[in-house]
């Protein structure tokens, strides 16, 4: 068994993966074996993974240069790379650059070079304008979710940085549709194309939900007690809106998070962390929620506002029905409203009279501590185990960060484990404990 492979395992291993689905082998032979290559598979099967295998085997540990740069469309993207190949554990150095965060910060962290770089074009561009990297030693590109990039307005930016490096051999393109054309600036002549589109669709139920009334607030409620005590996104098409609507979902005790572009950075990775660990079942989103962000498989979808695009309903319904799993799609308009061409639903969906949803089991508990405070999960588990005699099933998902950690817990039992825990110590640091 040859070196690589034993690597490989190993990761595999780490990650609780037991083999590489048919899209993830096919990539890497294709990544390994050709210059060029675009990777197209559905939302939720895996592509960052078979991208960094190959990549990060590629990489040189003793070269203290960047070796390989991914540029991803959003932070939540951006991030969500950067934590899968953490936690592949090669001992490569990785570094996540993005908007929103202090550019002063990234300059010192990229001091000590990262062999894999990931960022946002935008971030990436300035950096290379300022010159905080040298680029000599960078040949290996990933445009991951390279049509949505485009799609919100990273042409001129993704442009520029081509320019900006000069060795470049080896170029991968993905994405979860095939919605736009690879522009000109990428120079991409003859890429080895790697297509699963057709094979992630099969088990997604497409219903409708009809509004007797313009106003579809009603009907939304009605629509979610009817659904059930179930994990889904609804998705809007503006921010706006959010806001209307999460205050009529407050108003019907129908508990939710919310998620869109003009909330401060922290605000978003925490309605993502709430979304995940459970004390949120329901994520009230724009389509920035469609892909590039890390959350369990969904039940369902719906769609209060109607996506303006087949690519925008193609990216909406892949949050669900992922990796082989069975999920719904529901379409909500009002009765006297036309569905676009590409919507064809025949089947409506019946709203039965359902209870108010009841409130979520979870609540989330922040700490105050986290990686740099040589803070793990086990400490936080012990904590909450051992001396607040929790049972296993009462403590749910634990999220260290570098400087902070969130821990779901049972949701009647919140209020005493602050009590019981704030500026207590974990490790040698003195932690706030408050409720999220």
């Amino acid at each position: 068994m040859s070196n690589s492979i034993k690597s490989q395992k190993n990761i595999l291993d780490k990650l609780g993966i037991a083999q590489l689905n048919s899209m993830q082998e096919e990539a890497q032979l294709a990544i390994h074996s050709c210059a060029e290559v675009v990777v197209l598979s559905p939302t939720g099967t895996g592509k960052t993974l078979a991208f960094l295998l190959p990549i990060m085997a590629a990489l040189d540990n003793d070269l203290q240069e960047v070796q390989a740069l991914v540029l991803a469309p959003s932070r939540e993207l951006a991030i969500q790379i950067e934590q899968v190949a953490r936690a592949m554990g090669t001992g490569c150095k990785i570094n996540v650059v993005y908007g929103g965060r202090n550019f002063s910060k990234d300059k010192i962290e990229l001091k000590h070079r990262p062999a894999l770089l990931i960022g946002t074009p935008g971030r990436i561009s300035d950096h290379l304008k300022r010159k905080t990297f040298p680029t000599r030693r960078i040949q290996t590109l990933i445009l991951d979710e390279f049509d949505k990039s485009l799609e919100i307005g990273f042409e001129k930016e993704m442009g520029e940085i081509l320019e900006h490096l000069p060795a470049i051999r080896k170029k991968i393109l993905t994405s979860a549709t095939f919605g736009v054309s690879i522009p000109a600036f990428v120079k991409v002549k003859d890429p080895a194309y790697v297509d699963f589109l057709e094979e992630g669709a099969s088990k997604l139920q497409l219903k409708r939900i009809v509004s007797p009334d313009k106003d579809k607030l009603d009907t939304l409620v009605k629509a979610l007690q009817h659904i059930g005590k179930k994990s889904g996104i609804i998705f809007c098409n503006f921010k706006n809106a959010i806001q209307r609507i999460s205050d009529y979902l407050t108003e019907h005790h129908i508990s939710h998070g919310v998620f869109y572009g003009g909330m401060e950075q922290k605000d978003r990775e925490r309605a993502l962390i709430k979304f995940r660990n459970g004390t949120h079942q329901l994520l009230l989103a724009t389509d920035l929620a469609a892909r590039g962000i890390d959350v369990p498989e969904l039940q369902f979808i719906l769609h209060y506002h109607l996506p303006n695009r087949a690519e925008e309903f193609t990216h909406r319904n892949g949050r669900t029905a992922r990796m082989h799993q069975s999920g719904t799609a529901y379409v909500l308009h009002w009765e006297q409203e036309a569905l676009p061409d590409f919507i064809k639903i025949d089947e409506i969906e019946t709203l039965s009279d359902a209870p108010v949803l009841p409130a979520s089991n979870w609540a989330t508990l922040f700490i105050s501590g986290g990686r740099k405070d040589k803070i793990s999960k086990g400490d936080i588990a012990g904590l909450f185990m051992k001396k607040g005699n929790l049972e296993k099933d009462q403590l749910g998902i634990i999220e260290l960060k570098q400087d902070c950690a969130f821990v779901a817990v049972d949701a009647s039992l919140a209020d005493r484990l602050v009590e019981q825990f704030n500026n207590t110590r974990l490790k040698k640091k003195k932690v706030r404990i408050s409720l999220l």
